[in-house]
């Protein structure tokens, strides 16, 4: 009887494999590459979503800086997370991504090129316009949801840039921040906390502007401070020369919980390793920020989903638990060299942006549809979902 069984499962088997077209090694490695995973509706709708990136903080950032943290792998609050993913960046025309496409494309649904801002990927930079892509935060400004984007760095920068701005050249500063007072939809940002104000301000000079004329043109002061901003200003925005992330987010936080129609944030930290214990230390501040506001949200309506814009050179290669992760660095720093690759003790620095995927962590509202392999542009399907919202057609390629 089990012979009789054991013939029948082999023909079975057989007639199935003659039966499936067969496809060349090339066929199905192109299919790979083009499918995209299809986010299914979330179980429990997400009123609020806080979006938190970690610029150029790849898989091998996240585990040294744990180590760096901790002294052990696997400390960090994010990973902790239930819910987690391979996020591929890459833009329409290379392997390697920048900030402006990374986060246009997670922002937007839409691959561009490097240095582009949520426009089409007809765009060149510098040299032509591509149609501009729908951002996450303009349909939430749409449905009448507070906004907020804080950073570490200038508020035009590529990465806060792409939730709110589009350009052809990540580069135009004087350009982008006025385009948070003429939003294409809603009422525009309505929290707005990073820094490069000196930057900014010198480009907007040159455009016959300046943050005072813009002021006064919208009726929204531009403070230069946190501490400036009056308890009575629910619409805040501060370009300074700095920012204090942790600070400048549970501000944010205190305003845009006050909307009844939910919220969405995004919230993004230098990851760059170029000195790797600042690099890594500004991982392990951001987790414990995440960990923070994780405890003051409801996450049966909230949707927290960490990623970052692209990956980084940075690996370690060496060390034993109980010894310390940044042997040499001191040295190191001492010698104030500038070369592009750092070689520590423990850790190997190849000081550029690189290819490999990057993590993506989710918990709360909407957070089981991040699983598996995706392109970044999955990211947006996940928060559209989350909210239970339909995109707008997507312009023409």
């Amino acid at each position: 009887m089990k012979k009789i069984l054991s013939y029948t499962v082999s023909s079975f088997l057989m007639a199935t494999a003659l039966a499936v077209p067969a496809y060349s090694a090339q066929a199905q490695n192109a299919a790979a590459q083009t499918e995209t995973p299809a986010a299914k509706p979330a179980e429990k709708k997400a009123k609020n979503v806080i979006l938190f990136v970690a610029d150029a903080g790849g898989v091998s950032v996240i585990h040294a800086a744990s180590v760096l943290g901790y002294g052990a792998p696997l400390k960090l609050n994010i990973q902790q997370w239930p819910h987690l993913g391979l996020n591929e960046t890459s833009p329409v025309d290379k392997y390697v991504s920048d900030s402006a496409n990374g986060m246009s494309s997670i922002m937007t649904g839409v691959k561009t090129r490097n240095g582009v801002i949520s426009q089409s990927a007809d765009a060149e930079r510098r040299i032509k316009d591509g149609a501009p892509t729908k951002t996450l935060l303009e349909y939430a400004e749409e449905r009448g949801l507070m906004t907020a984007v804080i950073s570490s760095q200038s508020i035009t920068d590529a990465t806060p840039a792409a939730t709110y701005a589009h350009s052809n050249d990540r580069g135009k500063w004087g350009e982008i921040f006025p385009q948070a007072f003429s939003p294409r939809y809603g009422d525009g940002v309505d929290v707005m906390f990073g820094a490069g104000r000196k930057k900014i301000g010198d480009q907007l000079g040159a455009r016959g502007t300046s943050f005072a004329k813009l002021s006064n043109e919208h009726q929204r002061p531009i403070y230069s401070r946190l501490d400036e901003v009056p308890a009575s200003n629910t619409r805040p925005v501060v370009v300074g020369d700095n920012m204090d992330v942790h600070a400048a987010t549970l501000k944010a936080l205190d305003l845009v919980e006050q909307s009844p129609n939910g919220y969405f944030m995004a919230v993004e930290w230098d990851a760059h390793t170029n000195d790797a214990l600042e690099g890594l230390q500004n991982v392990v501040n951001f987790d414990k920020l995440i960990a923070e506001v994780q405890k003051r949200v409801n996450l049966d309506e909230t949707l927290l989903l960490f990623t970052a814009d692209h990956s980084f050179g940075l690996q370690v290669d060496g060390g034993a638990r109980g010894e310390e992760l940044m042997e040499g660095y001191a040295d190191w720093k001492a010698l104030k060299k500038d070369d592009d690759v750092v070689r520590l003790e423990n850790i190997l620095v190849n000081r550029t942006h690189t290819a490999e995927e990057v993590p993506a962590l989710a918990i709360g509202a909407g957070a089981d549809q991040v699983r598996g392999y995706f392109p970044n542009t999955y990211l947006f399907d996940v928060m559209m979902n989350a909210y239970g919202w339909t995109e707008d057609a997507k312009p023409a390629q």
